[in-house]
C-alpha cells in the first residue's frame, strides 16, 4: 500500500500498518521525507510506548510503483497536485482510500438520488479529481483518532484508534471487508458501515465548527466548550449543518450536546487548523465549512452563524499566505515574568 501525503494521520496509519507487516510506501518531501529514509517513521502513541516503523519512502508516486491500496492522506486542498500524478500508482484493482476532514469531493458520487453524480465546486473545482479517480475504486473513510507531528519523522498520537469505512454506495463488497482487516490486524478499530455519508457528516459536523473558531482564537478544544460564548458559537454552527444535512437524507445517530461533550473530553488538544495557523500553512477552508455552504445553498438553507465564521476563516488564510506566516502566541514573556 501507498500512504501519500505522510502527515500527522498519514504517518500514523503508514506506522501503524507497516508495524504489521504490511509493505507500505509513503510519498511526501522534505525534512519529513528525508528523516523517513534516515531513521525510518518513530510513532510515539498516547499510552506512552514508542515504536519505530520501517517502510520505503519516496517524493513522486512514480517511485512507488502499482499498488494494491492508495491511501490519500494529504489536506484537501492539495489533492489536485497529487491526483495528476496518481496513474503510477494505479492498477485494474487498485482501491483509492480517501482520508481527508471536512466533506469529501465524491460526495454525490455514486449517491443515487436527485443529486446523483452532482460536482462539488468548492472542492473540485477544476474537475481534475472528478476526472482522475474513477468513483468505483473509492472507499471512503472518517479519521477519529487525534494526533501531531512534532518534529521531522515524529508523530505523536494524542487519542483514539477509530478509522470506520464504507463502499459509496453502501454495499459490504470483500474488499471493503479486507481493507477493514488491515485496520484490525493493525491494531486500529474499524467498522464497515452501509451508510459511511451520515458517518462523515458526524465528524464534519465538529469540524465546521471546533477548527475555524480554534484559528482564530489559538483556543483547544477544550476551552471552546468550557467557555460559553463558543459553545454557543459551535452548536449555533451544528444546529445549521444538521439541518442542510438532514435535506439531503443525513440522519445523525448523536445530539449536537453528545457530540460537543465528546470534543470536550479529548482535552487541551489543537484542532488541525490551529496547527496549520501556527505552521503557516494554506488552511482546509473549503472542505470543513465552504462545501457545508455549498450544500447549504443547493438545499436552500439559512446558515448565517457558518456563512459569518467561514468569512473570518477564508481571509485569516488570505493574510497569512499573502505575508508569508503564521500566528502564534509566543508566551516567553509570560514565563519570564
Amino acid at each position: 500500500m501507498c500512504v501519500v501525503g505522510a502527515g500527522a494521520i498519514g504517518s500514523l496509519l503508514a506506522a501503524r500498518f507497516a508495524l504489521a507487516g504490511e509493505d507500505v510506501t509513503v510519498i511526501d518531501q522534505g525534512a519529513h521525507l528525508a528523516a523517513i529514509q534516515k531513521n525510518g517513521l518513530k510513532l510515539e502513541w498516547h499510552d506512552g510506548k514508542v515504536h519505530i516503523a520501517r517502510m520505503k519512502a519516496a517524493n513522486k508516486p512514480a517511485e512507488a510503483g502499482k499498488q494494491d491500496i492508495v491511501v490519500l492522506a494529504v489536506k484537501a486542498h492539495f489533492l489536485d497536485k497529487v491526483v495528476r500524478d496518481i496513474d503510477s500508482l494505479l492498477g485494474p484493482d487498485t482501491v483509492v482510500l480517501t482520508v481527508q476532514n471536512g466533506l469529501p469531493w465524491w460526495y454525490f458520487q455514486r449517491l443515487g438520488g436527485q443529486y446523483d453524480n452532482r460536482r462539488l465546486e468548492s472542492l473540485d473545482p477544476s474537475g481534475i479529481l472528478t476526472k482522475n479517480i474513477d468513483p468505483n475504486r473509492i472507499i471512503g473513510c472518517v479519521v477519529y483518532p487525534a494526533a501531531a507531528a512534532t518534529a521531522p519523522g515524529v508523530i505523536h498520537h494524542v487519542e483514539g484508534d477509530r478509522f470506520p469505512i464504507g463502499e459509496l454506495d453502501g454495499k459490504e463488497t470483500e474488499r471493503v471487508k479486507e481493507l477493514h482487516d488491515v485496520f484490525i490486524k493493525a491494531g486500529l478499530k474499524s467498522l464497515v458501515l452501509t451508510d459511511i455519508r451520515s458517518e462523515i457528516w458526524l465528524k464534519a459536523w465538529g469540524n465546521l465548527s471546533f477548527n475555524p473558531i480554534s484559528a482564530l482564537t489559538h483556543a483547544t478544544l477544550v476551552d471552546i466548550c468550557q467557555f460559553a460564548e463558543t459553545r454557543e458559537l459551535a452548536a449555533a454552527m451544528m444546529k445549521e449543518a444538521q439541518d442542510i444535512a438532514q435535506k439531503l437524507g443525513v440522519t445523525f445517530r448523536v445530539t449536537i450536546d453528545k457530540r460537543i461533550a465528546g470534543a470536550e473530553a479529548v482535552g487541551a488538544h489543537k484542532t488541525s487548523m490551529l496547527q496549520d495557523v501556527e505552521a503557516g500553512r494554506s488552511l482546509e477552508t473549503e472542505a470543513l465549512i465552504g462545501s457545508i455552504l455549498e450544500m447549504a445553498k443547493l438545499t436552500k438553507t439559512p446558515a448565517p452563524a457558518i456563512e459569518a465564521v467561514y468569512a473570518l476563516v477564508k481571509l485569516l488564510n488570505r493574510v497569512m499566505l499573502i505575508e508569508g506566516g503564521g500566528v502564534k502566541l509566543d508566551r516567553s514573556e509570560v514565563k519570564a515574568a
